[in-house]
């Protein structure tokens, strides 16, 4: 998803390796955002910036569906945030993002434990409001998922007290 040449912003992406034509990263760093969620799934930020993001996940025995390969979900998740953060890479005053609706096609089974996949996410298209992003999850060489999904940047982070204080609307 990376064109071969072009550059990613060195603080953000700081270690990884191209292989045909495509920037994968290696080395984990903390996320930009505290996301408990990702954090209690073992998922590890490998970076974002120009309109790309990438994050990773070594497979455990708790990410698996009942035929012992990685659960859609877990897939659906990786490519969510990776596109999200992709988004958001091209304009730091954006704090957050929500999905508005994301497509997945799944080609193959994700792995199994053990293993480590990569969710590469990439902006197609972004308004002032909205963004349109394309990602891949991969299990070494091979293309597990395809997804596309739209977003809308949120000018503030704090929708759980808006939650708390109108929990009927």
């Amino acid at each position: 998803m990376h064109a071969a040449g072009s550059e990613f912003e060195e603080w953000r992406y700081p270690c990884g390796h191209v292989t045909g034509g495509t920037m994968t990263l290696t080395t984990a760093h903390p996320f930009p955002v505290d996301i408990p969620f990702l954090e209690d799934l073992g998922v590890e930020f490998l970076g974002m910036g120009n309109g790309e993001a990438q994050v990773a996940l070594t497979l455990e025995q708790r990410h698996m569906n009942s035929w012992h390969v990685t659960h859609g979900g877990m897939t659906m998740t990786l490519l969510d945030v990776a596109m999200a953060m992709a988004g958001r890479s091209e304009n730091p005053e954006i704090q957050a993002s929500v999905t508005v609706e994301m497509k997945t096609s799944f080609m193959q089974a994700g792995g199994i434990a053990g293993d480590r996949i990569i969710a590469k996410g990439k902006t197609l298209h972004r308004s002032t409001t909205m963004c349109f992003c394309e990602g891949e999850l991969w299990n070494g060489d091979k293309l597990v998922a395809k997804a596309m999904g739209t977003f809308k940047y949120l000018k503030r982070i704090d929708a759980a007290k808006k939650i708390q204080r109108n929990p009927r609307n």
